[in-house]
Order: C-alpha cells, then structure tokens, then sequence
C-alpha cells in the first residue's frame, strides 16, 4: 500500500497516455460499424487535478469491463471511450463536443471540478446526451439530463462539522480552494458549525495553483482555533499539510476535511504528515463487509495488489457506471429519454459502499457516509451514518414537477 509520489505521479501519466490512445480507437473501431454501445469518460489524467482523474479513470474502465465479462448490456458490448481533459477547460469543452456528435456517446461520465461539470453540462444538453457528474460537489445542481452520483455538504459536511466541534472545540479556522465547490461547502462547514455551537473564526481561499501556505499558516497559529477545516483540493494544495507538519503544527491542532484524501494525499503523505486527520466520505476501501472485500479483491486482480488506494471519487465513478447500466436495462434501450425515465423510476444498486438509491426529484444519490481517521496511510473507520439523503438539493430541487428545470440553485441557509 505504500506508494511515494513520483511512483503515483508516473502511473497517472502512463493511464494519460493509454486511456487518450483508447479514445481514439475506440471510436473508430465503432465507426467501422461494429454493434457496441459507446460510452465516453472525460477526466483529468494529467495536470493539477490528475490526483483525482486517475483513479476515476480506473474504477469507470473497470465497471465496463465487469459489464462486458458477463455479456454487456442488451446483448451488446461497451466501447470505453477516455479522454485526458488535461485540467484544461477548453479540452472538456472539445471533448464533452466529440463524445456527443463523434463517437454518438450513449451517456457521458466527466468533470471533477464545479467549473469542469459547468462546461460539460450544456454542451451534453444542448446535444442530448445523457450526462453522468460522479464526483463529491457543492450541491445545488437541479437538471433532468444530469444525474449526480457522489455526496453533497449535506451528507458529510453535516455529519463532520458537528462531530470536530463536539471532539475538539468551538473555534474553527476554515482553508479552501478559491473556486466555487470551495467557497460553497464553506459556507456549510460554518452552519453546521454554528448549529452545534461553534465559530468560524477565519476563512481563508487560495487558487489551485497556490503552494506556498506559509502567511496562512502563521495567521492560523496566531488565531489558535481549536481546530482547521481544509477544503483544498489537488496536487498544489498538498504542500499545504506539508508546511503543516514543517511548522509543528500536526497534531497540535487537529484537521478535520471531506476533500483529504480523495486524491490519494493520505497514501502521498508521510503518516507524520497526516495521522490523525478526520475525515467524512460514502466510500473507504477499509469498510467492513463481504461485498467490498470482494470488490476490492477484484479491482486489484485487475489493476495489481500494489495499486495504491481506491478513493471515494473512484467508488462515485463506478456506482455512478453501475446506476446507468441499471437503468439500461430496465429501459430495455440507450434512448436517453427511455433511460432517464427508468433512473427516474426508483433505481437502486448493491454497493461496495452500500445501498445506493437514486432520488428520482434531484437525480442524486441517497447512500451511506462514514467518518473515518488517517491513521499510517489507512483511514480508520469511527462511526457510519447509513442513508443520507441529499437534503441540501432536495430543498430546491423536484425535477419530477418541474422537469424543464435547469440551473444551479444558490441554496439559502
């Protein structure tokens, strides 16, 4: 399970290369009028979010293969079809276009960031292609041709926040990246404080190209909170827990986050770096039961005993791949409509992570969510929080009487 980041940073490029490569035949091989359904994943495999589009890559491919092995879906194999977005928002545009008009794409998976999926999501509406977002996001995004399948705030923010502040104190000094998922899910972090007594004493935002955390370190030391919440995301942001444990303060005062983590920082990491962080997701590779001991003995036959972790941005992915092949199914068809009534319908899967429910009025996912300690690379599970529902989005959302909606709603507090 030990990986450094040179090591990671060598497969991510190497998953670049070949899953580019596979976009580029796949499409052609389907072209030559083959009878496959084609499915095409868009994901940052290199540049600064590569941290996240590797392992995304890798659970998407993996759930169409599992598909293919027992025969594909309506007797018809899967085309994977990958796409390196290169953390550049002009190529998620170029590619969401080709995926649509190209390779004819039955549903598209793409987008880690808020701006990524804000590209994406109209160029697939405006060609009907059916758009799965598998990622962990601010919440708020009420469109019929749009189905979310990772968490929200309030699925784990909810859950986190009153729990830091019970263990260690009202004073909560809060980091983030500067881009909407950042500043969004810090205004949550600051109610679901505040609903348990606590403060945020600070917040403080910085690009996704920032590495250098040394003023916002010595602003923190200065306001001593009893506790940091990081919301920072990709490889740049790392530095930050770096500094962290340079200047002492790892294990003086205690992080708490819902992005650490689902990039593999805790496996990039030295344990000294992170051991005792806390953190809120629906999925960790150490949870308990017989279905994720299978799965995780699959994904590693597939992938190799070595491959560092399996994230919950990567368990979004293939539940997000295993909720539309569901509703293929019980469609009977890839028309995109047929489709979108049957996820509609009620869907439900059997996850490594647990049940996984679409909700048919907010197209997103009612599922489990645990908190969990870094502890040597490994995230210690603590308490679990079965079926939480998407209540931040429910609250604007009801696509059921109001289909033609289309918009990311503010949500007010």
């Amino acid at each position: 399970m030990s990986m450094n980041r040179r090591q990671f940073l060598s497969s991510t490029a190497a998953t670049a290369a070949s899953a580019t490569l596979m976009g580029l035949t796949g499409s052609r091989a389907f072209a030559a009028g083959e009878e496959k359904i084609n499915v095409a994943a868009i994901y940052d495999l290199s540049g600064g979010l590569d941290i996240y589009g590797k392992p995304v890559m890798d659970a998407l491919r993996f759930a169409a293969e599992e598909i293919n092995a027992k025969g594909g879906l309506l007797d018809k194999q899967i085309n994977f079809i990958a796409y390196d977005a290169q953390s550049n928002m002009q190529l998620y545009a170029q590619f969401a276009q080709q995926a649509a008009l190209r390779d004819k794409a039955a549903v598209v998976h793409a987008g880690i960031t808020s701006a990524s999926r804000e590209v994406v999501r109209p160029v697939l509406n405006r060609y009907r292609t059916l758009y799965f977002y598998n990622n962990q996001y601010e919440g708020g995004v009420c469109d019929r041709n749009y189905f979310a399948a990772g968490v929200t705030p309030a699925q784990t923010v909810q859950k986190l926040a009153p729990y830091a502040v019970k263990q260690w104190g009202k004073k909560v000094y809060i980091v983030a990246a500067d881009y909407n998922y950042g500043q969004i899910v810090s205004n949550w972090v600051r109610k679901y404080a505040a609903d348990v007594g606590g403060q945020t004493v600070a917040t403080e935002f910085f690009p996704l190209d920032v590495t250098d955390f040394g003023a916002a370190i010595s602003k923190i030391q200065a306001a001593s909170p009893d506790f940091v919440w990081s919301g920072l995301v990709g490889g740049a942001h790392m530095s930050f827990y770096r500094q962290w444990k340079a200047t002492g303060m790892t294990g003086k005062i205690p992080l708490a986050s819902t992005t650490f983590a689902g990039g593999n920082e805790h496996i990039v990491l030295s344990p000294e770096e992170c051991n005792g962080f806390l953190v809120c997701q629906n999925y960790l590779q150490e949870l308990p039961g017989a279905a994720n001991a299978d799965f995780v003995k699959r994904f590693h036959a597939r992938y190799g005993a070595d491959y560092p972790y399996i994230t919950e941005l990567a368990m979004g992915a293939y539940q997000g791949f295993m909720l539309w092949a569901e509703g293929v199914r019980k469609a009977g068809s890839i028309d995109r409509i047929k489709v979108i009534e049957a996820l509609e319908s009620g869907i439900a899967i059997d996850a490594p992570s647990g049940r996984v429910s679409l909700d048919p009025a907010t197209h997103h996912c009612t599922l489990d969510v645990h908190i969990a300690e870094v502890r040597d690379r490994k995230l210690n599970l603590i308490e679990s929080f079965p079926q939480q529902k998407p209540g931040d989005t429910a609250a604007v959302c009801d696509l059921i009487k109001n289909p033609a909606d289309n918009r990311q709603y503010a949500i007010k507090f």
